[in-house]
């Protein structure tokens, strides 16, 4: 085994002691004519330790002090197993599973990143299900009965180098999920005579039941997949396998308080479809994953998660994440998204929707219709920009990629799982953070910060040329969702009518 050495992880520490007065908000957002690329700045500091084992052989001219040192700083990475507690702390609202039995149009899609900052790869898990209420392929008569429906289970992994791998099958009996915690998995292929899991169980039975498929969870993931042949547009892996655990460091929220719902309150009831919820904005990975003939072992690796629910996806959207930044004294977590949503109704009328967030210092730095302003200006490809708004800060941001990008798919009403939109792991960003003064202008600067490894979306269409837009939310429903309500205090009253996975 050759084994390549890159860096130790170095600990930052929070700080909770930020906090800025309230000023009204009553100015719009403006954005440039013109884009520009941002600046990169050389990391100062290493974050994780990171190793490959490959099965070359060792260079003859090798000393055996050297061979005997790589041996000893390089040794196995093994991850610690640990169940999911009860209200356990950084949980977010949403993380259950929200299929609640009935046959209407339903999806459900998570995705799962780690990033190595060393080898400057990171690796998306993206599985998703659809229409549950049909654990297999429609017969002609329920076609008649319901209308055609797409089915089954997918997984996903877009890889180091931008490589890819799918697994699907049409049928979902062997798909689980936790009704109000982030636990799910799927079982592709069961070994002989042993019963798929259906619940969150130790790593040691998951690999003695399973032969193809995953579980996840707040602490754990782990799994194996074979790309079943369906991507000859892109350039694929064999199979995969991957153990890691996580502990979390941000939800969607501050650190120390009770953690929110990304879309507010109102994400409880089925409009607004579909619904979306940031459930790790942060946390730290360590373990090892098996890609392309190589091991590749991490630990304390920047790790995200969040995931969709809802009829389908939206008709076009964007969105950037990232947790590897150059130029902070503390942990960074981004994410950007939006898109053209379809609003309840028997007419096809869509709005604009969009938001930022940023994690810093163990404080949520939210930009959202309902508190301020979001602009953006995206181009079909290689381009995005975007500056958001509150009562208290002003932000900003622009990334560019010159990466090709591949081609991803998504749940679709029309398809089912399909092609249908592009990322990269390798955007250019810049993010800058401001005090918003009394008269609207930028006031302190509480971020200046850059990235080499953030992960750009564009998705849906048409994408015809570039997309200029803003939102911001009518004053009632900005009323209405700036009311604190606690949807999941509620229903705890009475957990009867409590709704699967709030």
């Amino acid at each position: 085994m050759e084994t390549k050495l890159y860096s130790l992880y170095q600990p930052h520490h929070f700080s909770l002691n930020l906090g800025f007065p309230s000023i009204n908000l009553n100015s719009t957002l403006k954005l440039p004519s013109k884009l520009t690329s941002p600046k990169l700045e050389f990391r100062t500091s290493p974050r994780v330790f990171a190793s490959i084992l490959t099965s070359q052989g060792e260079s003859q001219e090798s000393s055996t002090f050297e061979r005997e040192r790589e041996k000893q700083s390089s040794a196995s990475v093994n991850p610690v197993y640990v169940p999911t507690p009860p209200n356990r702390e950084l949980r977010t609202p949403h993380s259950g599973y929200h299929f609640d039995g009935s046959t209407r149009r339903f999806f459900e899609g998570w995705y799962f990143k780690v990033s190595i900052p060393e080898l400057r790869q990171s690796f998306c898990y993206m599985y998703s299900v659809e229409n549950p209420a049909f654990p297999k392929k429609l017969s002609a008569l329920e076609v008649a009965q319901h209308g055609p429906r797409f089915t089954g289970v997918g997984a996903q992994i877009l890889g180091a180098d931008d490589k890819y791998i799918c697994q699907y099958s049409e049928e979902s009996q062997n798909f689980w999920g936790s009704r109000h915690e982030l636990i799910l998995g799927n079982t592709f292929i069961a070994e002989k005579e042993l019963k798929p899991p259906n619940k969150e169980v130790p790593p040691q039975e998951f690999n003695k039941r399973v032969l193809e498929g995953f579980q996840v969870s707040p602490y754990w993931h782990q799994g194996f997949i074979r790309d079943d042949g369906r991507s000859n547009y892109v350039e694929t892996v064999k199979t995969a396998r991957w153990e890691y655990s996580t502990r979390p460091t941000y939800g969607w929220g501050n650190v120390q308080s009770k953690q929110k719902s990304t879309a507010g309150w109102l994400a409880a009831f089925p409009v607004f479809e579909p619904h979306w919820q940031i459930c790790m904005a942060g946390g730290l990975s360590t373990g090892w994953i098996e890609w392309d003939g190589e091991r590749i072992e991490f630990q304390n690796a920047p790790s995200y998660s969040e995931k969709n629910w809802g009829g389908a996806f939206p008709r076009k959207w964007f969105w950037v994440q990232c947790n590897v930044f150059e130029g902070a004294s503390g942990e960074v977590a981004l994410t950007v998204g939006g898109g053209l949503r379809q609003l309840p109704g028997l007419t096809e009328n869509f709005e604009n929707a969009a938001l930022i967030g940023v994690h810093y210092g163990g404080i949520f730095y939210e930009f959202v219709p309902w508190n301020g302003v979001v602009g953006w200006e995206i181009a079909p490809w290689g381009k995005w920009y975007f500056v958001g708004e509150n009562q208290t800060h002003k932000v900003e941001l622009e990334a560019t990629t010159k990466d090709l990008g591949t081609t991803l798919r998504a749940p679709t009403s029309e398809a089912g799982l399909s092609p249908a939109c592009k990322d990269t792991c390798f955007g250019v960003l810049r993010l800058q953070m401001w005090e918003r003064r009394y008269d609207g202008s930028k006031g302190k600067i509480i971020l200046d910060v850059t990235s080499d490894m953030a992960a750009l979306e564009v998705g849906g269409g048409p994408w015809f040329s570039t997309w200029k837009g803003e939102t911001s939310a009518p004053e009632l429903l900005r009323q209405a969702l700036r009311v604190p309500v606690d949807m999941e205090g509620i229903f705890g009253l009475v957990p009867i009518f409590k709704p699967p996975g709030l």
